[in-house]
């Protein structure tokens, strides 16, 4: 026998609407919207009821294996699910943990990183250790000439659900501004060059591009097709980039750093992806386009918690104080990363998807959970 649960008095946020009413669940998965169908009561006192959130970019997992430049933290399992409970805590039941494969500016750390952080999540998640449903993102890193050998050793793992393709060469791209990028070193590496030197470090890096950005891109699309995986171009910055990689049949352009750029990916029918740390701070943290400026000129389809996983849910509250319908906002961390990458069992709240949700009570305009169900069973 089903044992249904049953929300009442909630704020529904559907994909079309908010509505008032309730939602009921079984064996994992919503069975009524609007009205319940009996079972067990949870009342919501007027709170409101998303989607579980879904990111399809975090570097969180990352910051856990290495938490400061040069530091490698010993225990797998510990970092695994730290950054396990730092996502659901931030709403986040479905992730896809964005790991480097290749290296520009961590001296070789993020790849040494790679395995152990494969790996460590594979054993917690068959362990049944994790809360959040897990899945991989892999950003390769084009400059690299290691790229290719590192790639083939992964890519036919399970779990792993977007590629994207990036090229970190100063003086393009994200870092178009040499002197950002001579400066951002300094504070991440403590990197510091003479200007013979870092005329040195970015002729090398130049070569490096000449040699392997387009074979790289070339292979990465080939490899990922093959495999019906979604692929997505990083830092678009000119309409020549976003060109090139609709050419490529990529169909998604992760964080374009101009206007222009933004502009023709929705020309071109790309989805088009920003980071909610962005929205969260009214800038980029790299003096590129503005989130929420985009999203105003309606050239905003997703957004990725990047660096901050709170930033998720706290960023569609933004963009709705900017006078954006809430449902239409909160679907950009819900149902719009789902359709992106092809998982059509969540992203909303509707009889037949996953019972993933989140319960929401805005205290002044700062949004706090307070209840947190995955697969239908509470965690939080």
């Amino acid at each position: 026998m089903l044992v249904t649960t049953s929300f009442r008095n909630a704020r529904l946020v559907l994909p079309d609407a908010v509505i008032d009413g309730d939602l009921s669940i079984a064996d994992g998965q919503i069975t009524a919207v609007g009205e319940a169908s009996g079972g067990a009561d949870i009342d919501l006192e007027g709170d409101l009821l998303l989607p579980g959130l879904i990111d399809l970019h975090t570097d969180n997992m990352e910051h856990h294996f290495q938490p400061r430049p040069g530091v490698r933290w010993p225990s797998t399992l510990s970092a695994v699910l730290a950054h396990d409970w730092q996502m659901l805590g931030a709403g986040v039941t479905t992730v896809l943990d964005a790991l480097s494969l290749g290296d520009y500016d961590s001296g070789g750390a993020r790849t040494a990183m790679l395995d152990a952080a494969i790996t460590g999540l594979t054993e917690a998640r068959d362990a049944g250790l994790v809360k959040a449903n897990h899945y991989l993102h892999f950003r390769c890193e084009l400059s690299d000439p290691a790229l290719l050998g590192i790639v083939e050793r992964h890519i036919d793992n399970p779990a792993l659900r977007l590629l994207s393709v990036m090229d970190h060469t100063p003086g393009q791209r994200q870092w178009h501004n040499t002197q950002l990028y001579r400066e951002f070193r300094r504070k991440k590496n403590s990197q510091v060059w003479t200007d013979e030197e870092f005329d040195a470090y970015l002729e090398g890096r130049r070569l490096d591009q000449t040699t392997y950005v387009v074979p790289g891109r070339a292979a990465i699309g080939a490899l990922g097709r093959a495999r019906n995986l979604r692929i997505a171009s990083h830092d678009d910055t000119t309409i020549a980039d976003v060109e090139e990689s609709h050419a490529d049949g990529i169909a998604i352009s992760e964080f374009p750093t101009t206007l222009v750029a933004a502009q023709r990916a929705r020309e071109l029918r790309m989805q088009i992806v920003m980071g909610a740390p962005n929205v969260v701070l009214g800038r980029s943290h790299s003096g590129n386009a503005s989130a929420a400026s985009l999203a105003d000129a309606g050239l905003l389809d997703l957004l990725t918690s990047d660096y901050v996983p709170a930033s998720l849910l706290h960023a569609p509250f933004i963009l709705a104080g900017r006078g954006m319908p809430l449902h239409e906002a909160i679907a950009k961390v819900t149902a719009n990363p789902a359709a992106s990458i092809g998982m059509t069992d969540r992203g909303r709240l509707a009889p037949g998807l996953r019972a993933d949700l989140v319960r929401v009570r805005l205290v002044g305009d700062q949004p706090v959970i307070r209840g947190i169900w995955v697969g239908g069973k509470q965690l939080a």
